[in-house]
This record gives C-alpha cells, structure tokens and sequence, in this order.
C-alpha cells in the first residue's frame, strides 16, 4: 500500500500551485484591439467560410486536427472500480498531459454521467466536429465493447478504447520479444489468461491475429475456466474463447503453458503453478497495484522464467504510455479515419524492435542501475524511451497509408520524422542546416574524454548518422566495458579509431612537438612528457594541429577556463591577436536566442565587443539565421552616461561602420531588444525590425546569469557554449552537457572543419 507521505505529496501535486494538472492557453498574441478583431469578431468570419468551403481546412484553421478527446463514463477507473464521471476526472487529466508531454497532442477530457450505453454511444457520437480523435477510457465490460464498435462504425475519425487496445498492443509487443528470446513460435504455444475483461480479451484478439491459435487459449476468469456450456458471467466476447474440456480452474489448466497472461487478481498465481509451466515460461502479471505473482516469488521456483508486470519497480514494465501517445500521433498527422488491425500491428514492431537498439541518454539517467540491453530482464522499451515517438508514430503513419485509411497521406515519411525529432529534440531544427553540412564530406573528430558515457552515447549517434569518423582519447579496457554497459554497437577501427594516452605510437611525436610550443613558458621536457600522458584536452589538441584529426570537442569534465588555456597554445587563434570568445543559443519555447559572450572574458572592451559581434554574427548565419544584434546596457539609446553604457554606444557606432548592411542597434534595455514598438517610441530609426536574435552583453555576470536565467525559468536548451576565434575547429562543452548537446557540438564542429577546408580552397 502507498504510504501516509506519497498520498499527501500526490495530493498536493493536484492542488498546487493551482488546482488540476493542465490549463488552456493561446497560442497566438492577444495584445492588442486588433489581434482581438482578428481572434474573434469580425475576422474570425473569414476562417468559418473557409471551413464551410473546405471542410479539411478545419485541420488548418483550428486546433481539431491535433485534437483528441479523452472520454469516460467513470465504471471501470484503474484499481478503483465504478467510481462515476466526477472522481475519474483526476484521471482523465493525468490521460491529456501524457498525450501533451509525450507526443504533443492537445486533448479535452470529458467526463459524462451517463451508464446507459445507448446514450452514451449517441453523446459521444455527437462530438465528432470537435475532435479529431477519440480515446475511451476506463468504461467498464461488456459496455466498452458495444460502446466502441457502434463509434467506429458512426464515426469518421479513429476511435480507440486504450485500456483494450493499448494494453493489448504492448503486450503485443512483449509477448513478442518474449518469444524471440526462448525461440518459441507463436502458433504453437499454449496461453493460459486470467481476468476476462476488455483488456484480456483485447490481448487474446490481437495475439490470435499475431498467430496465435485460439485452440491453444484456456481463458480463466473470476467463475473459472472458460468452457463450452457455461452459462454463468458470459458473453459473445467471452465465449469465442470457449474450450470443450473438464478442467475447471487454473490450478488445472497451468501444466505446460508457455505463457501466462494475467489481467486480473494479485496471488492467484501459485509457486506450484509455475513450477509445472513449460521450460522458459513466459508470466505476464499484470495485476496492479499487486501481480498475480511476484517476480521474486516465480524466479524462485523457475529461474529460467520471462516475467513481465505493470509496475515500474520491476522489469519489464507492460505500461500503456508506450503506445496510445504514439499511435495517435501518426493516425492524427494522416487523418487517419479509424485505427485499424494493421495499424495496431505496426504499432507492436515499432515498440518491440526499439528494445533491440541501445539505450538513449534520457533513459540511462532516468533508469539508473537498470541493465537496459535486450534480453529476459529487457523486452521492451522503458515507458520515458524518448524514441518512442521516432519509431512508433511514422511507423502507424505509414500503416494508415498503406491500408487506405488516411485522409492526409504523408508525401515524405523521411521528412515526417525528421518534424517529430522536434518532441525529443528542440535543437533539430535549429541544427538542421548545420547537420546537412557535417554530412557533405565526413571530416575527423576526436573527443578528448573518450571514457565519458555521454560522449560514448553520442558518438554512437555520430557513426548512425555517418556525420564524421570520431576518433577517442582513452584506455581501451574502460573504453569497451562502457561500451559493453551502454549495449552500443560500437567496434573499434571499424566505427571508431582511439588514442591510449597510456601506449600510443605517436607519443613521442607529440609531447615533442608540445614542449616545442610551450618551452619557453616554463614547461621542461620532464613536464611536456606527463602532461601529454595525462592531459586528454592537450592530447585533443595536438591530434588536430598535427593533422590526426580536423576537430575536437572537450570539457566534459573540468572549468572551461582550463581547457580554453590548452586549446589557446596549441591550437592558437584564428587572426594574430583576437581574442576568442563563444556564443550560445538558448532554445525557448516560443523563440530561440543567441548570447555573446556568456564563458570567456570578464569585462571586454570596445574592441572586444565588437570582434565578438562580428564573429557571433557570422557564426549565427551558419545557422541559415540572419542575425538581429541588439547591444545591451542598463541604458536606452543615451539615457545614461556610465562607463558600461558609453562602451556599448561607442561599440554600435563602430559596427555600423563597418558592417553597414548588419542588423544592429543600441545601446538598449532587453525589453527594447524584443519588442518592436517600445523601440519605436524611444529611436524612429531603429537597426532592425521585430525581435533581436542576437544578444551582446557589456560583460561576462550579465550574459551568463541571463542565460542561467531564462534557461531555468522558461525551460530553455541550451546549445553550446561555441568557441570563435580558434584556429582550428574546437569547441569546449560543459560538464553538464547531455550526449545529445555533445553531439550538436560535435556537428558544429564537423560543420567548422568542413567551412575551413572550404576556405584553404578558394
């Protein structure tokens, strides 16, 4: 039973700091007596006949095509029974920010007091012009199968009882992994289920169209067996399971069962019980909050076993959140009329082939201690596999396409899931132009902490995506056995070359050539030796500027300063004396933002604040942006005479001498940056129109507590920081960089090398 603290903190959770767990809110701009005549009357007239014209414009006119009601009756809520419309709602709500958080589907929960299934069926029916799909939820049996089949037949949008179908689908999708794993095949195992609900008879259905023989079912549920003749708690749905035999409870129909699908009551499955299944059974117990054996319990007894729960505390956790966010996604993104058998089939690949592949950064943390390498004690995906939706929704897209049920084909399905990466990634899009560079003519990359997990999992995603051919720094034997961990399919010299700064041949070369830049900084040759034997980010560096490699990425480890100083007398700079610098870019929900300089010089001068703008500047149209630079100071346009305020001025003035055709103005407040018509009160001759995308700041505490800032209130990401002004491509991540930001560095850097090549070449 949960205990006295996680009630009241779940309680909480509901009721603060607002009561409920999601609210409505615009997504377009209400400042104004004109966004109000074009929201509501008169202009939104336009937008209803062109629906009346066109009735698909609707999916392009409003929120419908992204739509999804969650519907409920209250007569079957989770563990809680027939509850009724008003205490399901919790549920309901917690069912819309799922579809939200993991595939970004809007949804409206609707709670109806209403039992009667006829009028349920004609109240549900009725909301077809609001949404463009529908999930019924937790409607008790038999009803929900009525329910169901008449919507479907009424209804020209996809209609989807999750807690039948949903289930029914992931373990789909475990039963067959299960299998791959003790090499049975479906059609000759026997399944003994337990429960006779929507959500076991769900499964058997979807089993059975797997291959599955129905003759190889015993279904038992609270009267017994399920047999031919029985008259007690049966119905159409039921009896198709029907057997002609003797047995009449499960203790008799157990002996040999390959499979034991449970959906129904904690214990009834017995120690003895399991012991007589065949050799490597497979136990789905799936009651909640208690199975119907504990895995501890059936191991003890049958160590070779295959068990499966619906608890997060296990392995193998048979969650619905693995399907129904996904499935709709693609049924939606098609206008998909129905969600058919073949949809559902895609449904279980897609989920059951993602446990085959590595596990992402995002679940080892979330997982931590967890081995997440397929096999018995991982079959399927873990319910927060931000992959999910990568796999899942093109895969039902493609389904829907194929059996004639889209409205809205995809012409492009590559080009559809390069859109979806926008759930997992905010960086894509952003990335996109840099990333088609990296991939034009793979350069060389060496990441200076080869032993690091989360630069291991990104050069994983580095060889998938054939952006360059990396190059570790570190000992073989921690190398591999992290490799080993992770379950990457990385081999060495086949996907990846490696520096042991242990025992390498090029030792002696290098802190040679080291001790050759910095002897006359007080470095002996004694210390050059050591540091080359030690130092991972001066190893890096002299990989690049001896032509080992064309780029590099460090600092996943230590202060960025220290890594800057290697990097400085090995790599140097780009022109004489410039200073490097770095830009980021926050990634906000609603605008994405460049900051120069948040890592490298404390208070710059004139000078510096002007190279820095212009190599930002040029780094950001790299990104296919154009940039709108606005130079920051407590001041706006003069209205103060301190020292940073006339640094800032001065330095506007200069830049738009030099570079007449940029986009620049200042010195300004922040809120003049973003928002035009403050701007326009203040100067009538202002350096760019719309929101500055390019932030320069009078010095380094005010660009970084910005960013620090933003990026924890608005749940920003953060992409870099980038080094400029480096002779070769290097960039210096930080500690808390995920394998994800490592692999945006290294494509910045990739991209870097492929610009310098091109250069030395006109």
């Amino acid at each position: 039973m949960p205990d006295k603290t996680f009630k009241e903190t779940s309680l909480r959770y509901h009721t603060d700091p607002t009561p409920g767990k999601f609210e409505i809110t615009p997504t377009k701009p209400l400042s104004n007596q004109r966004d109000l005549a074009r929201a509501y009357s008169p202009g939104v007239a336009f937008a209803c006949e062109a629906i009346m014209e066109d009735a698909a414009a609707v999916n392009d006119m409003t929120i419908r095509g992204n739509l999804v009601g969650v519907v409920t009756n209250g007569s079957a809520v989770l563990g809680l029974g027939n509850i009724g419309p008003l205490a399901s709602k919790p549920v309901m709500e917690g069912k819309a920010v799922l579809f939200k958080k993991f595939a970004g589907i809007d949804v409206f929960d609707i709670e109806i007091d209403q039992q009667n299934p006829e009028k349920l069926i004609d109240t549900i029916a009725a909301l077809e012009p609001t949404f463009g799909a529908i999930n019924l939820e937790d409607i008790k049996a038999p009803e929900c199968f009525i329910v169901e089949k008449a919507l479907k037949e009424r209804m020209n949008i996809p209609v989807f009882h999750d807690d039948q179908h949903g289930t029914a689908i992931v373990v789909g999708a475990a039963v067959y992994n299960g299998l791959r794993i003790v090499d049975k095949d479906i059609s000759q195992v026997k399944v003994v289920a337990t429960g006779g609900g929507a959500a076991s008879l769900a499964c058997l259905d979807l089993l059975v169209s797997m291959g599955l023989k129905r003759e190889n079912v015993s279904l038992v549920d609270v009267e017994g067996v399920v047999y031919v003749g029985r008259e007690k708690d049966m119905n159409p749905y039921k009896d198709k399971y029907a057997i002609t035999t003797d047995h009449r409870t499960l203790n008799d129909v157990i002996d040999g069962a390959d499979v034991f699908l449970g959906l129904s009551a904690p214990g009834i499955l017995k120690p003895d019980m399991v012991r007589r299944m065949a050799d490597k059974p497979f136990i789905l117990a799936l009651a909640n909050p208690t199975p119907e054996i504990l895995p501890e319990a059936a191991k003890e007894v049958r160590s070779d076993a295959i068990i499966a729960t619906g608890r997060s505390d296990y392995p193998n956790q048979v969650n619905n959140v693995l399907c129904f966010p996904f499935l709709f996604r693609g049924a939606l993104d098609v206008g998909a009329t129905t969600i058919n058998e073949e949809m559902k089939h895609a449904c279980v690949k897609a989920i059951a082939d993602l446990a085959f592949r590595e596990s992402s950064e995002q679940v080892v943390n979330a997982y931590q201690g967890d081995v997440l390498k397929f096999g018995p004690e991982y079959i399927i995906p873990k319910p927060l596999d931000p992959r999910l939706i990568l796999e899942v929704a093109p895969a039902v897209a493609q389904a829907a396409m194929d059996s004639g049920v889209a409205t809205r084909p995809l012409k492009d399905i590559e080009a559809y899931k390069e859109t979806l990466s926008r759930f997992v990634f905010k960086s894509t899009i952003l990335l996109q132009p840099v990333l088609e560079r990296a991939k034009q003519s793979p350069k060389r990359i060496v990441f200076a902490e080869g032993e690091n997990e989360s630069v291991l999992l990104a050069v994983q995603a580095l060889v998938d995506e054939k952006m360059g051919r990396p190059t570790l720094i570190g000992r073989p034997a921690v190398v591999n056995q992290k490799i080993e961990r992770l379950g990457l399919r990385l081999i060495k010299d086949e996907h990846f070359d490696l520096i042991n700064p242990q025992k390498d041949d090029r030792y002696r070369s290098y802190w040679q050539e080291y001790h050759a830049l910095v002897c006359r900084q007080g470095v002996s040759k004694e210390a050059a030796r050591t540091i080359v034997r030690t130092n991972t980010t001066v190893i890096a560096a002299l990989a690049v500027r001896r032509g080992d490699a064309d780029a590099m990425i460090c600092g996943s480890y230590g202060r960025f300063d220290f890594h800057v100083k290697y990097i400085i007398d090995i790599i140097g700079r780009k022109h004489g004396d410039q200073k490097l610098s770095t830009v980021s870019t926050l990634i906000l929900p609603r605008r994405t933002i460049f900051f120069a300089d948040a890592f490298m010089t404390v208070e710059p001068d004139v000078d510096q604040i002007v190279e820095n703008t212009l190599a930002a500047a040029e780094k950001v149209r790299h990104f296919g942006v154009e940039p709108k630079v606005a130079l920051l100071s407590h001041s706006n346009f003069g209205s103060s005479n301190a020292p940073s305020a006339r640094k800032m001025r001065r330095a506007t003035k200069i830049l738009k001498e030099l570079r007449p055709d940029m986009l620049v103005d200042g010195e300004m407040h922040a809120d003049a940056a973003l928002k035009e018509d403050i701007r326009e009160r203040m100067v009538p001759d202002s350096g760019f129109t719309g929101s500055a995308n390019l932030f320069i700041f009078p010095n380094l505490d005010a660009a970084n507590i910005t960013i620090d800032m933003l990026r924890t209130i608005d749940n920003g990401l953060l992409v870099g920081p980038i080094l400029l002004g480096a002779a070769q491509p290097a960039h210096i991540v930080t500690p808390s960089a995920t394998a994800k930001g490592i692999f945006n560095m290294a494509a910045i850097a990739l991209a870097d090398a492929q610009n310098l090549d091109q250069e030395s070449k006109s």
